[in-house]
């Protein structure tokens, strides 16, 4: 019995547990598969990939104070974190990975950064 690629139709030469005629149309299956919906992930990920890059670059000493207004002057958006942590005396510091700020008096942010184990 003759098989079809899945992605263009035609006749799979080769292995018998192959799917697909080339290369390119694996990878076409598999990138029209893994496309995001309305692109929501993407740019959620997007968004989180440049806040994370804004506190490790304005963070040098793993410990910095700065002004909010410096991190919105290069784009930092609040509203796009990746976790929580709240201390025992119940004060959030807010994380994107391993990059974390903690908002203090006076439009002052504490950055800090922490050694993540996996």
């Amino acid at each position: 019995m003759a098989r079809q690629c899945e992605e263009c139709g035609e006749r799979v030469i080769g292995r018998a547990d192959k799917k697909f005629c080339s290369d390119a149309c694996r990878n076409a299956f598999n990138n029209a598969l893994n496309k995001d919906n309305k692109n929501l992930v993407r740019n959620i990920n997007n968004r989180l990939r440049k806040n994370y890059r804004i506190l490790e670059t304005l963070n040098t000493k793993d410990k910095t104070k700065v002004k909010k207004t410096t991190l919105q002057k290069h784009g930092f958006n609040f509203s796009f974190f990746t976790s929580q942590y709240v201390t025992k005396m119940g004060t959030v510091y807010y994380y994107v990975y391993d990059q974390g700020y903690l908002p203090l008096e006076g439009d002052w942010y504490l950055l800090v950064k922490t050694e993540l184990t996996l």
